[in-house]
């Protein structure tokens, strides 16, 4: 699984974890999030954010 972080406000999606708050269940990959999902923090687009790569 992977982890995504806004440009802006440097939130994290983890798919592992997914957003139960947002609707979002626990495994849910990144790709099959809506493209008009906004950051829950800060508002920012889904295209805002990079997958961060783990070592």
């Amino acid at each position: 699984m992977r982890k995504w972080q806004c440009f802006f406000c440097g939130f994290c999606y983890d798919e592992s974890l997914g957003l139960p708050e947002e609707g979002i269940a626990p495994g849910t990959l990144w790709e099959n999030i809506s493209q008009d999902w906004i950051c829950p923090e800060c508002g920012a687009a889904k295209q805002d954010f990079a997958m961060i790569e783990e070592n």
